[in-house]
């Protein structure tokens, strides 16, 4: 029996991969293609005793299968927004960023269609 996991718009998932967590929020889930699109917030890396975060709030919307998000936690959720700089208009997309969530979903694909453990 598959159990989807019951989001909410507005609430904050997580996709976790290897020392990597992204966090986004939903946007809508869309229950007849087991998708959820979301807005990307954050990119947390765990792999140092500090993480480091990379600000995504500018970066692009994603579709994703929702069965790979997580519910965040409050708890592990505010340390890390509150890290985050208080939003500024851009004339241009940090492409630094953008190029970290593109690795990080590549990443996340390739293992995924390798049959690896999420």
């Amino acid at each position: 029996m598959d159990i989807s996991p019951n989001f909410q718009p507005g609430q904050i998932v997580s996709l976790n991969y290897s020392d990597r967590n992204l966090y986004a929020e939903v946007v809508q889930v869309v229950i007849s293609r087991d998708l959820c699109w979301v807005r990307p917030l954050l990119l947390a890396n765990f792999s140092h005793e500090t993480p480091l975060i990379t600000d995504l709030r500018d970066a692009s919307d994603l579709l994703w299968p929702i069965k790979l998000f997580q519910a965040a936690l409050d708890t592990e959720v505010i340390g890390l927004l509150s890290q985050l700089l208080p939003k500024e208009a851009k004339a241009d997309v940090n492409t630094v960023a953008q190029q970290q969530l593109n690795q990080f979903i590549h990443q996340l694909w390739q293992a995924s269609q390798n049959g690896k453990e999420l």
